[in-house]
């Protein structure tokens, strides 16, 4: 999957993701759960920031999709990439996406409500997948016992998993992605992108210690 020339660990996006919290008037409140309840309290919390829910985006939503839905079974790239730029978050300026084309095309996606964390989504094989970089593998400090920490808190961040991937300079970096069917709806797929970008910044924030940031 491509990826954009310029590349920051994920605690850069973390830092514009609290500022912008802040700028909104905002507070951090810290919470003690039981991890199956990880989702419901995810989605209390966005419903907390906002003070009214655009009833009239979400008929659109619902009926970008049943038009999908009748007319195809399997997004493209390019398909998903229009449908996309129909939906609350990118007209309304909460998230951008940009079509990458070539052989191996796929969209960036830049979160801007996440301090313009940028995603790449890809689909091949019957599934949709997008991830986002969170540091090079020279950032932890020990990295055995960062890897079997990641093991041990894989439910903390539910339909996402972080991995392992080298980039096309020999690198080696630390990536966050989820998967999902390439046939999913469009709110489903809208979500995924909330998700991870929720997931990036709270793994940030699990992991601070482990991490050099010299």
């Amino acid at each position: 999957m491509k990826k954009s020339k310029e590349t920051k660990s994920s605690a850069f996006y973390q830092q514009q993701y609290r500022q912008r919290l802040r700028e909104q008037g905002l507070i951090k409140k810290e919470v003690w759960i039981l991890p199956e309840h990880t989702i419901e309290l995810l989605n209390m919390e966005k419903q907390l920031r906002v003070s009214q829910v655009n009833e009239n985006n979400k008929s659109t939503v619902k009926q970008q999709e049943n038009n999908v839905m009748k007319k195809q079974i399997v997004w493209s790239v390019s398909e998903l990439y229009q449908a996309l730029t129909t939906v609350e978050l990118f007209t309304q300026a909460s998230a951008s996406v940009e079509l990458i084309d070539g052989v191996d095309a796929c969209l960036h996606v830049v979160m801007h409500e996440y301090g313009d964390l940028p995603l790449f989504m890809s689909v091949s094989n019957q599934q949709i997948v997008v991830e986002a970089l969170l540091w090079p593998t020279n950032m932890v400090k020990n990295q055995e016992q960062f890897n079997q920490d990641i093991l041990y808190s894989r439910k903390l961040f539910p339909l996402s998993t972080i991995a392992i991937e080298q980039s096309g300079d020999g690198s080696l970096n630390y990536i966050m992605y989820g998967a999902l069917s390439a046939s999913s709806s469009l709110s489903g797929i809208v979500y995924e992108l909330e998700m991870l970008s929720d997931n990036v910044i709270k793994a940030t924030e699990a992991y601070h210690n482990l991490l050099n940031f010299d």
